[in-house]
Formats: structure tokens, C-alpha cells, sequence
């Protein structure tokens, strides 16, 4: 296959003078990043929310189609639609449709359905997966979905930690009611909800320990 070479520009790598002092710096600081649930309601400007989008944005994706939407709330009354949602569908799930293994393994996460810091925080960052696009002259498909959308969210989560801010992966199941809030188009489909603030005064984190690199990798 002939490529367009008016569709290609020369790749400017990012220059670093010591790639293993940058590597560890940067794992020492994402291994300070934890899941918070308790938010202070501290002003967040629009500004940094819109950087961290673009940050999540620049992820890559099946054949570039880039298939995500980022909704960033801050209107209290929507945030007030949300949580009330969300709780009735997370009292179901801690009353009826979690395992009982699945209950004890939260335990020590210490989590229920309350979910108050869906209106302290003073951002919610609403991801939605697009199936397809719709266009001009109808539908066109989208190619790995999934995997890029889960790999935008990672970004997402590095920008805001990097930012000073903290975050929590918040998943109600079924979640189909954040597009009938937002007023989703029908290709659009909630994939993960992440509340995005500074953290409470005195706010708490269980005490995990991470798996250990032997753990989790293999070197060949």
C-alpha cells in the first residue's frame, strides 16, 4: 500500500537525559496516587478540568476515531440528579445483587451505597464509550471501543493526580441513567463516572499494600 506522504510529519521524540531517573520519579509519584472518597468541595477551575481532558483526549485509539466523550459537571443540581441515581441503584447492589463473597471482599474498603461525594466534589467527569459516530450520511463504526476508552480513563487518572487532585473509579451497575441525565445521543454509553476534586481535611484511605513487581510481571 502507497501511503499519502501529506498525511505523515516527522515524529519529535520527547528529549530525556536519564530515562531510568525519569522512569522512577515518575512511578514514586503515581505510587502516592489512591482511590479518595471523602472530597472537600474546594473550587476547581474550569481550566484545569478542560487540560485534563485534553490529557485524556491524547490517549491512542483504534484506527484514531477516538471514541469517547468526556461530560465534565458542575451544576449542583445535576450532581444532585446523579447521586440520588446512583444510590438507588448501589442500595440494590449491596442489598440483593452482590455476592456474598463480593460483599466480604469490600469489607475492607469499607465502601456502601451512600455515595455523598457525588455533590461535594466540586466536578464530575462522566466518560461515555461511542459505539459508532454518526454523521452526515449515517453511521460509521468505531474499532476497538473498549480497550481505548479504558486506556483514555488511565490518562485521565494520571492528569488528575499529576494536578494535585484525587479521584475514584465510581462504576453504579446498570449506569444507563447518566445518559438520560446528560442527555446522551444513542451511540454514547456510560463507561465510568469520576468524581474529581481536592481531598477532604483529615480525609482517610484504607491501608493497602500493592502487589510487588515479581508479582505482576515477567521478564523473558
Amino acid at each position: 500500500m502507497t501511503q499519502d506522504s501529506s498525511a505523515f510529519m516527522p515524529y519529535r521524540p520527547l528529549r530525556v537525559n536519564a530515562p531510568e531517573k525519569e522512569a522512577l520519579s515518575f512511578y514514586q509519584r503515581m505510587d502516592q496516587r489512591r482511590s479518595v472518597r471523602d472530597f472537600s468541595d474546594r473550587e476547581v477551575s474550569r481550566e484545569v478540568i478542560e487540560n485534563l481532558i485534553r490529557t485524556a483526549s491524547s490517549a491512542p485509539s483504534g484506527a484514531h476515531k477516538q471514541p469517547w466523550t468526556f461530560v465534565a459537571v458542575s451544576q449542583p443540581a445535576v450532581k444532585k440528579q446523579i447521586r440520588e441515581a446512583a444510590e438507588k441503584e448501589e442500595y440494590e447492589f449491596y442489598h440483593g445483587r452482590a455476592t456474598e463473597e463480593w460483599l466480604q471482599d469490600l469489607k475492607p474498603i469499607g465502601t456502601d451505597w451512600h455515595k455523598p461525594f457525588l455533590e461535594i466534589a466540586p466536578w464530575l467527569i462522566v466518560v461515555f464509550k461511542k459505539s459508532y459516530n454518526n454523521e452526515g450520511h449515517g453511521k460509521s463504526k468505531n474499532y476497538y471501543v473498549q480497550e481505548s476508552v479504558g486506556i483514555a480513563c488511565g490518562f485521565l487518572i494520571a492528569a488528575i493526580h499529576q494536578a494535585g487532585l484525587v479521584t475514584l473509579t465510581h462504576t453504579p451497575s446498570p449506569m444507563n441513567f447518566l445518559g438520560d441525565i446528560l442527555k446522551r445521543p444513542d451511540n454514547e454509553k456510560p463507561f465510568l463516572l469520576l468524581p474529581v476534586g481536592y481531598p477532604a481535611s483529615g480525609a482517610q484511605v484504607p491501608r493497602l499494600q500493592r502487589k510487588t513487581l515479581d508479582e505482576v510481571s515477567v521478564f523473558i
